[in-house]
């Protein structure tokens, strides 16, 4: 595909404390390496991958594939950061919650995360993907896999175990992430959530076509 070759912009944001391994995950989904010598992300920085996305029908048959331009941005996970980060969530249509199985401290903040969202994002249940990052390194495990999922299901989220070491899950998080926003944006008759310059036809922005944007804090969905 062309730089403008595209039917859909989709911005998915990395969330979570400093140090779960968000730089490390979106650069082994989008170059499928991993590098141990990462620093700490100062504010905000993204990358950007090209993906063709089929939903399956009732029949289970694939409809026809949408060409979606994924820009997946990362986030600084220091307090001192946070008015900096939150101000990107609203421009996000799905997030991507990180902890470190081997932090439990990063476990317990999940919540705080969410809540900021709720807060900040487009409506009050954003499309959400928790992931427990580190799974290669379960000599170190302080968070249970039952802790987590029984977390990830008071929320009503998908929950994944994570390694951008190996890349265990990573595509698989991401493309479930995807899934929920597409299905979202199908179902959904009012369409002020979508933020500008998502949908694009024959490589021209059609979000002219879209409704009026309304009340931010409310989901037609």
């Amino acid at each position: 595909m062309s730089d403008g070759d595209y039917d859909y912009l989709i911005k998915f944001l990395a969330l979570g404390d400093s140090g779960v391994g968000k730089t490390s995950i979106l650069y082994q989904y989008t170059d499928g390496k991993f590098n141990s010598r990462f620093i700490t992300t100062v504010g905000i920085d993204f990358r950007e991958k090209r993906v063709v996305y089929r939903s399956n029908g009732p029949d289970g048959i694939s409809g026809r594939g949408q060409r979606i331009h994924l820009q997946l941005w990362d986030t600084a996970g220091q307090e001192r950061f946070r008015s900096l980060t939150t101000a990107f969530f609203r421009d996000a249509m799905g997030f991507l919650l990180l902890f470190d199985l081997t932090n439990e401290q990063s476990f317990l903040n999940v919540r705080n995360w969410i809540s900021q969202l709720q807060m900040h994002a487009y409506c009050e249940n954003p499309d959400i993907v928790l992931c427990g990052n580190k799974s290669d390194m379960e000599d170190q495990r302080t968070v249970k896999e039952e802790e987590a999922k029984e977390l990830a299901e008071k929320y009503g989220i998908p929950y994944f175990e994570t390694s951008a070491a190996n890349g265990t899950n990573v595509s698989k998080a991401i493309e479930t992430l995807l899934d929920l926003i597409m299905k979202r944006m199908e179902r959904c008759v009012d369409k002020s959530w979508i933020p500008e310059g998502v949908v694009r036809s024959n490589g021209h922005s059609s979000t002219e076509q879209l409704h009026e944007e309304k009340d931010k804090g409310k989901c037609g969905c």
